[in-house]
């Protein structure tokens, strides 16, 4: 294992614990489960290290912070629906705006299908706009972070 490979398992590492305690300290209780700033880590690190990256922090964190946080039943379809929504994140270049595009409808579209076939579609229906606020407050606040620390590190 080289150097430089450990020092990028370190730094996921503690993106995936950051991640877990903005989720774990901002929760606020749905009907069907929480929202929270975990969306922030997820957009941060799939906007400064890319989709790989981006998929391993959001699917571990939410997976973690669903365990943590009493909603186990929540935690399998957070790795898929968090680690597809970091995935897509990541990408760069032109085609940034399709990955955001799809980060958010995998995300907001994943935990209705779940929410519908755990509580119904009534629920799923009223979780909706919460996971879009969720989704673009993380996703601008990441990009915020990730041009901060992009300008602070080139000087």
């Amino acid at each position: 294992m080289t150097s430089n490979r450990t020092q990028l398992i370190a730094r996921l590492s503690i993106l995936t614990a950051l991640t877990v305690v903005l989720g774990y300290y901002t929760k606020l209780p749905t009907p069907t489960g929480i929202v929270t700033l975990l969306d922030l880590g997820v957009y941060f690190t799939a906007f400064y290290f890319g989709r790989k990256e981006g998929a391993i922090v959001g699917g571990v964190g939410a997976f973690l912070l669903d365990l943590l946080s009493g909603y186990p039943q929540w935690m399998f379809f957070s790795l898929i629906f968090h680690g597809s929504q970091g995935y897509f994140a990541g990408f760069k270049g032109k085609w940034q705006w399709l990955g955001l595009v799809l980060a958010t409808f995998l995300m907001v579209a994943g935990y209705a299908c779940a929410t519908s076939w755990m509580k119904g579609w009534g629920v799923a229906l009223t979780d909706i706009p919460h996971n879009l606020l969720q989704n673009f407050v993380g996703m601008i606040v990441g990009y915020l972070l990730h041009q901060s620390i992009k300008k602070i590190s080139k000087q």
